[in-house]
């Protein structure tokens, strides 16, 4: 196995939440959906950059707000920048921000109440 290929999900309406991905997190939108092109995020973070597969226990508080049972890890460049955009546009992050050694994150969630975990990778150290 290669990667992920896609991500489906159901939405009370699907039009507004590609608006809010959108508006909110700067994601352009096509008529398939949203696509991010895997050679951009290599580029970026050559060596921190991965798709996590990872299946959580039932009983997780990790998604909380949250009731769904998806949460949605989106790869970012610029997480300051996104949060400000985010700002501007009425969303508040649902808990503090953090900062570790593989990267930042921040949690925001979409119109339809599903946790959004924002990551910008932070390369590993003495590896370029």
């Amino acid at each position: 196995m290669i990667g992920v290929g896609g991500i489906f999900f159901l939405c009370k309406d699907a039009e507004a939440t590609k608006t809010w991905y959108t508006n909110v997190l700067g994601i352009e939108a096509s008529e398939y959906g949203i696509s991010f092109s895997h050679a951009e995020s290599a580029k970026a973070f050559p060596k921190g950059a991965m798709t996590i597969f990872a299946p959580f226990k039932a009983d997780s508080e990790y998604f909380k707000p949250s009731d769904h049972d998806v949460m949605f890890n989106l790869m970012v460049d610029n997480l300051s920048g996104i949060l400000e955009n985010a700002k501007a546009a009425g969303v508040s992050p649902v808990q503090p921000r953090e900062d570790h050694d593989y990267g930042s994150f921040a949690w925001l969630m979409d119109p339809d109440g599903r946790k959004v975990e924002l990551w910008e990778p932070k390369e590993p150290a003495g590896e370029t």
